[in-house]
């Protein structure tokens, strides 16, 4: 397959459209024998459950009562991500649902590309408030997870009561998105370089610790301004993420405490990372339907990070023109994992807009 090297992230994603006792209580099923018994479920979070949803099994952590709250994860990343909004979320009186989405963690990883398409993605959560018996709920995501929560209201209309983007901005065929600068498109470009069957995986998989050492990371050369000054020739302005795994140029600090990396690394280690690479290929296959209502009615909240040099804010630019009721927030100094880098202000802002759109629900 041919992949032109001025196929960009926000092109890439358009295409696409984007154990227990408490569980049985909870009249879904225990950990099932099938699961893959080196992942473990994420520490600190509630026991996980499993539902059946799309013809693929999803795990799931669960915490709160009250308007309910899909939270929806990025590439590479698990659950466990949410691991500082589930139970603040629970607190405030909402009812906090974190998948492992297809692909990913305890959740069933089909093998097959085109399972990894838009359509299934978005049925997979359908799917899975129809297991939990839930007929409408908000959808926050964050990078391929932001792709999926918008994607909700344009597949699954009915079952959405709000969407919050984090990081990655909705999409609309007939508003073209403005260039990102900062990137200088070529063949390795790493979503290009993510295409072939393997080869990402051969690079993430050699060493998985170094693999999220690079990846969860802030400042160095994801500090905006630093990723300017690098060479336009660079690997860094190039976005190549295989050579920069390889040669473990790091620069700034890790995100994570140390037994949060070591969840992370195990976890990835028992997988594979196959599941989520499969996303990209998937959407690079254009599986996106064509009959879809792209306006959105319900209330949306876009966050941005100030420095996220793949999804700078200004990639939310004109979202306004499809939204009918629409808010963004930027968080200053804060890089593309956001709702880790800044759980407690991520936190305060969402429920802040929750608080206002949906107090009366």
């Amino acid at each position: 397959m041919n992949y032109r090297a001025t196929y960009s992230r926000r092109q890439f994603l358009q295409r696409s459209g984007i154990v227990f006792a408490a569980a049985s209580l909870a009249g879904l099923p225990a950990f099932p024998a099938s699961a893959t018994a080196a992942v473990r479920p994420a520490p600190g979070m509630p026991p996980p459950r499993f539902v059946q949803t799309n013809s693929i099994q999803l795990a799931l952590y669960e915490q709160g009562e009250g308007l309910p709250i899909v939270f929806c994860h990025g590439f590479p990343e698990l659950a466990y991500s949410w691991r500082n909004q589930i139970g603040a979320f629970a607190t405030a009186g909402y009812r906090a649902i974190v998948p492992d989405q297809r692909g990913y963690g305890l959740s069933d990883r089909p093998s097959e590309i085109k399972d990894y398409a838009i359509a299934n993605l978005v049925d997979d959560l359908a799917g899975l408030l129809d297991a939990l018996k839930i007929d409408k709920a908000i959808f926050c995501g964050h990078d391929w997870g932001g792709g999926v929560a918008w994607m909700m209201p344009r597949y699954h209309p009915d079952r959405v009561l709000g969407v919050i983007g984090v990081n990655t901005p909705a999409f609309h065929p007939a508003y073209p998105r403005k260039p990102n600068n900062l990137i200088i498109r070529s063949d390795r470009y790493y979503t290009l370089t993510f295409q072939p069957p393997g080869v990402a995986e051969a690079v993430l998989e050699k060493d998985v610790r170094r693999s999220f050492e690079f990846f969860l990371r802030r400042g160095g050369m994801w500090n905006i301004d630093r990723f300017r000054a690098y060479p336009e020739d660079s690997p860094v302005r190039r976005l190549d993420l295989l050579t920069l795994v390889e040669q473990g140029n790091y620069g700034g600090e890790l995100i994570l405490q140390p037994n949060e990396l070591e969840y992370f690394v195990q976890t990835f280690e028992a997988t594979g990372f196959t599941g989520g690479l499969n996303w990209y290929r998937a959407a690079a296959a254009g599986s996106a339907r064509t009959d879809l209502v792209w306006d959105i009615s319900v209330p949306c909240l876009y966050i941005g990070a100030e420095h996220d040099v793949v999804l700078p804010p200004s990639s939310a630019d004109g979202m306004e023109n499809y939204i009918a009721d629409f808010e963004r927030h930027t968080l200053a100094d804060c890089g593309h994992w956001t709702q880790q880098e800044q759980p407690a202000e991520f936190n305060r802002v969402v429920l802040s807009w929750l608080d206002r759109k949906f107090s009366a629900t």
